[in-house]
């Protein structure tokens, strides 16, 4: 009998891989709710509720908040527990630096050979932000928005490039929203992806890297002004109403 239950057992390196694969699923659904806003900066991960929400033991969810503070996206208070990152703007600034010189790169690279059908691909994909604007959608310009800049890095062809962008891009997340939501500033950055896209149609090296490093520092004037707001002026209560 001893033998027999030894033989119905998991192998323990099954054991891991299946504790490991949930992990994987749990941290993807986790990112996906953090990045969507729907676990908003600062809140709480309470492992007894979001166990019973996905279904799952606490075993893997800590796996899974383990791989999201590596990420950047969580952060694990002693004796408190694990919160959304909260990223001070002071850092989002510097990763729009790291940003606009990692793109600038990417962009010049692209503009001295693209391939015709992934020419055609981030064309398509202006086209769409463009539908965007027209339709006033900031949170489908906001997905495509990541989509374009993704896809050109990814065409830059340089893995490790590509694994340090997509983390940068996942901590400035709950920033670019932000900088978007003002549905007048849709048209111009719509503006400037078109920009982007016909100088490296161009074949035109230093244009394609100009466009895109002013774009991406646009960007980040824009993080400044939305979380360092000018002080009021005479006619003005602090409540920024004007003042009767």
């Amino acid at each position: 009998m001893p033998a027999l239950a030894a033989a119905t057992r998991p192998h323990p390196t099954i054991t891991l891989l299946q504790t490991s694969s949930l992990s994987s699923v749990v941290q993807g659904e986790l990112e996906r709710m953090i990045l969507s806003g729907e676990l908003p900066p600062g809140e709480k991960l309470t492992e007894v509720a979001l166990a019973a929400r996905l279904g799952v033991s606490r075993g893997p969810l800590r796996e899974a908040f383990r791989m999201l503070e590596e990420a950047g996206l969580v952060r694990t208070e002693k004796n408190r527990g694990v919160f959304v990152r909260n990223l001070p703007v002071e850092e989002a600034i510097e990763i729009f630096d790291l940003r606009a010189s990692m793109e600038e790169g990417v962009s010049r690279r692209l503009a001295k050979g693209i391939a015709p059908a992934a020419l055609k691909e981030i064309r398509g994909l202006v086209d769409q932000m463009e539908q965007a604007v027209k339709a006033k959608d900031a949170p489908t310009y906001h997905q495509l928005n990541l989509r374009f800049h993704d896809r050109l890095v990814e065409l830059g062809g340089n893995r490790k490039l590509t694994t340090i962008y997509r983390k940068l891009i996942k901590e400035l997340s709950l920033f670019r929203l932000l900088n978007l939501a003002d549905a007048m500033l849709m048209p111009m950055s719509a503006g400037e992806h078109r920009q982007i896209v016909k100088a490296i149609a161009a074949g035109d090296a230093d244009l394609a890297g100009r466009a895109m490093f002013a774009h991406v520092m646009e960007s980040k004037e824009r993080t400044i002004r939305n979380h360092h707001p000018r002080p009021a002026t005479a006619g003005t209560v602090h409540s920024g109403r004007p003042a009767r």
